[in-house]
């Protein structure tokens, strides 16, 4: 709207003098030719003002000069036109016989300024009349510009009016890809559609996942943001905070108290800022000269971190890492500059303001002030502050894009040629509108051996080097090259980086660390905080069972089955593999008492045998004596069997012969005690039970009982039999060996049984405790078999309760005690009357008690003198 009213205003009132700053505020540099190219180049910064009075040029802005400063860095775009220019006139092979010329106009961020520049290149030199031509226009044909997205907007506005083909040399973005509302424009930058995931990569490298994100306010700086978020959500990297710098007509100076301190102030020690040149100066005028920051910059390369608005100024940035361009170098450029010098150039104004400006010096000897330029100077000899010899990203472009004219221009020559419409001699000079149709289908490859494209279709991904910015002192200052990020590279190749030549922030001497919350070691897991970023947790260690051997794992992982978490559950060492071995202390121990209770039960049965035709061996059957004591020497002897490295024998042999020895033994007492009973109660004169009163039942009930324990011991290995097993889980650290039962149900049928048998001769020998006896030895049976039946009950809940090796201990210990309780309860009182008492072990004692025994038993209506012949 504003600019249709503008289009309407008389010339009369348009017109304007030539005012007395003009080369400062808006210098122009001609150069002539066949053909000529208009280019808008940043190479001023002037402060803008608040717009007040009437319309758009209300404020006169041509009477009066601003506060402008040079934008050193960017005068290399224009010496790269002049070196594209020249060579392409020197080339015979483009463009034969027409001469390529130039336009070149500075430009602002500013809609006043480029409106301006715009309206100066369209009506001639010096003028700005809308819609007039005051010039020789007729021989442009096609404008480059657009360092930044908003300049290339403010600049198709008008442009598009006239059809000019507008070449932006900027930063790619993809908003001015819309063909229907930029139908004229063209971008010669790389696509930067990988950027975010090289800085992303960065991040993960260096751990850095607590970071600040500076960038520009528009629509181009929001998509980045949004591809950053999200490929930084899937590396579990955070967002700080976000800090949005708006693209309107900057005022640098009133920005002082608001982007930078806040930067500075934030809890993050590593800013990623993606923007150009132009968007980010505003930072370099809010920042604090001579105040060293704490933070780490990484910048990505539209940004030329090297320009500032202060000599002092970069010491801020000291460290910084910045994502550049990868490009090639282009074939005599750097010999070109060295011999740029105003003596050579002496029509360019713009060069001579530059070289008074950067060396300090005049060509006005009686000026005193300064020192007279000299005429050897060199742009090599400048601070990277001023001038960079290689070149920029923004320059490679320029360069490309002169070409891609260039080249449309000599194909349109050559069809035009091919149709016979030049008239020999005369000149050539194509409407801005046909250049369209070469334009977007044109390619070459440059001097640098790139290929180059039109159609931004076809472009392919940038590459990028990583540079380090290194500040020596006020005059000395680098870039330099740590890294590279090749996203079209095979995986593993595509990102690089030195970390040993990498110089950081002033306040590192190593890798700075930038992360929320403190990390978590090996051991440790991350215990999300609620309602914070998953960058900010807690450590927490790690379950039983379980290690994590990296930093900062969110999940701790279990061990294999053969392995167990160290003490710190940072790792896992290999199992052990145990047994209840005969080398071990405990296993040595339970060895000797078994041998020992062995040898001891065999002296007994010794003692016996000897003495077998005394009174108290006689009597009370002597066969189950030794019965009982031969399967006690076996039970001992069975507890080997739970030693040592379990084998398919030993595992079939260990609970069957436990089972069958026992029950023999137990049988044997259940037969001892159920004579005694018997005995007292049939031998009376004329009982027809005296019949029972004989050895062969004593031993039926022996081979009764033991052979139902036999026949389940059969079945039990017939079906289920017991076999080598490891248990992995009973103790850390341990995969012990032992015997898996196979059957659990035949295994506690066994026991069961066993149990049954102690209980009814427990029941029997507690009722006959009282019954008169020469040599009663019920008491002692009773009393015997109270501590069995004692161990076996604690047995069961001890062997439940325990796992591993501990049941193995559990049981052997009740073998052998309750077979010790056995022993030493029925034989020990015996053997002490056989070896130390032998007066109460002969044929008178015998009557004697005979005769008390009487008394008793006629108290208790039972023939006494019948019992002496029980023992046999």
């Amino acid at each position: 709207m504003l600019l249709s009213l503008l289009l309407k205003l008389p010339a009369s009132e348009n017109r304007t003098e030539e005012p007395a700053c003009f080369p400062q505020i808006s210098p122009s540099l001609v150069r002539n030719g066949d053909l000529v190219i208009g280019i808008f180049l940043p190479m001023y910064s002037v402060e803008v003002r608040s717009v007040t009075g009437a319309g758009l040029f209300g404020s006169k802005p041509d009477k009066e000069c601003r506060d402008y400063k040079w934008l050193y860095k960017n005068y290399q775009q224009a010496l790269t036109l002049m070196f594209t220019v020249e060579e392409i006139n020197k080339d015979p092979n483009l463009l034969p016989n027409i001469t390529l010329g130039f336009h070149l106009y500075n430009t602002y961020h500013s809609d006043e300024r480029t409106l301006e520049s715009s309206l100066r290149w369209l009506s001639g030199q010096g003028q700005f009349i809308p819609n007039y031509s005051c010039g020789k226009q007729d021989k442009s044909v096609a404008v480059i510009g657009g360092a930044t997205s908003a300049l290339s907007v403010q600049m198709g506005t008008l442009l598009e009016l006239y059809k000019y083909p507008q070449i932006t040399f900027g930063p790619f973005d993809p908003i001015l890809s819309d063909k229907v509302q930029f139908h004229s424009l063209y971008q010669m930058a790389l696509r930067d559609s990988s950027l975010h995931k090289g800085l992303v990569r960065l991040m993960t490298h260096f751990e850095w996942t607590w970071v600040g994100m500076v960038t520009v306010d528009d629509l181009r700086g929001e998509k980045f943001l949004q591809e950053m978020t999200l490929e930084m959500t899937n590396h579990a990297v955070c967002v700080a905070f976000t800090e949005k710098i708006p693209v309107s007509e900057r005022r640098h100076r009133e920005s002082q108290v608001t982007f930078m301190p806040r930067i500075i102030a934030s809890t993050t020690r590593v800013i990623f800022i993606h923007g150009d040149t132009d968007s980010l100066m505003i930072l370099r005028y809010s920042q604090f000269p001579l105040l060293v920051n704490f933070k780490v910059w990484v910048t990505t390369s539209h940004w030329d971190i090297t320009m500032r608005p202060q000599y002092i100024d970069g010491y801020n940035l000291h460290g910084a890492l910045t994502f550049s361009h990868l490009t090639s170098d282009v074939p005599g450029f750097k010999p070109f500059l060295r011999t740029v010098n105003p003596v050579k150039h002496s029509e360019d104004i713009v060069l001579r303001e530059f070289w008074h400006a950067t060396f300090r010096c005049t060509d006005e000897p009686e000026e005193l002030e300064q020192k007279q330029c000299s005429p050897n100077g060199s742009l090599e000899s400048l601070p990277l502050l001023y001038f960079d010899m290689t070149m920029s990203d923004l320059s490679y472009t320029i360069y490309n894009a002169i070409y891609a004219v260039a080249w449309t221009l000599h194909e349109m020559f050559l069809v035009k040629s091919e149709e016979r419409s030049l008239v020999e001699g005369g000149s050539w000079a194509p409407h801005p509108w046909q250049l369209h149709s070469f334009l977007k289908n044109i390619q070459f490859n440059n001097s640098a051996g790139d290929q180059v494209f039109a159609d931004e279709n076809r472009k392919p991904e940038a590459q990028y080097n990583i540079l380090n910015y290194v500040t020596f002192s006020r005059d000395a200052e680098a870039l330099v090259k740590v890294g590279q990020f090749i996203p079209t590279a095979r995986p593993g190749q595509d990102f690089t980086i030195n970390e040993e030549v990498i110089v950081w922030a002033w306040t590192y001497s190593e890798i700075p660390r930038s992360t929320c919350s403190e990390s978590c070691g090996p051991g440790f897991r991350q215990t999300p905080l609620e309602g914070q970023p998953i960058c900010c947790f807690n450590c927490s260690l790690c379950p039983e069972g379980e290690t994590s051997n990296n930093m900062n794992m969110q999940h701790c992982v279990k061990c294999p089955e053969e392995e167990y978490p160290n003490k710190e559950r940072s790792g896992c060492l290999p199992k052990v593999v145990t047994f209840l071995d005969f080398s071990e202390p405990l296993g040595m121990c339970l060895f000797s008492v078994a041998l020992s209770f062995s040898l001891m039960t065999a002296l007994v049965l010794w003692i016996f045998v000897k003495f077998q035709d005394t009174a108290i061996v006689k009597a009370n059957n002597r066969a189950l004596s030794y019965t009982l004591l031969i399967s006690l020497k076996f039970s001992f002897l069975c507890s080997l069997l739970f030693i040592g490295q379990p084998t398919s024998v030993t595992c079939l042999l260990r609970q069957t012969t436990f089972g069958i020895v026992f029950t023999v033994a137990v049988s044997s007492i259940l037969a001892k005690t159920t004579m005694v009973v018997l005995a007292f109660k049939l031998t009376t004169p004329g009982n027809r039970g005296r019949m029972w009163v004989q050895s062969r039942v004593a031993n039926s009930v022996v081979i009764i009982c033991s052979g139902i324990q036999v026949i389940l011991c059969s079945i039990w290995l017939g079906f289920f039999p017991p076999f080598p097993d490891t248990d992995i889980h009973s103790e850390p650290g341990q995969i012990i060996i032992g015997c898996n039962e196979g059957s659990v149900i035949a295994f506690y049928s066994v026991l069961g049984y066993m149990g049954f048998l102690s209980l009814c001769s427990f029941t029997v020998a507690f009722l006959a405790r009282n019954l008169p006896d020469t040599f009663n030895e019920a008491k002692f049976i009773t009393f015997s078999m109270l501590v069995f039946c004692s161990v076996w009950v604690s047995f069961l809940p001890t062997y439940q309760s325990t796992k591993g090796k501990a049941m193995v201990i559990v049981e052997i210990f009740s073998i052998l005690a309750s077979s010790a309780g056995l022993l030493s309860c029925i034989f020990f009182p015996k053997c002490y009357i056989i070896l130390l008492r032998p007066d109460r072990n002969t044929q008178e004692s015998i009557k004697n008690k005979a005769d008390r025994g009487g008394q008793v038993a006629r108290r208790v209506r039972a023939p006494a003198p019948v019992l002496r012949r029980s023992g046999d």
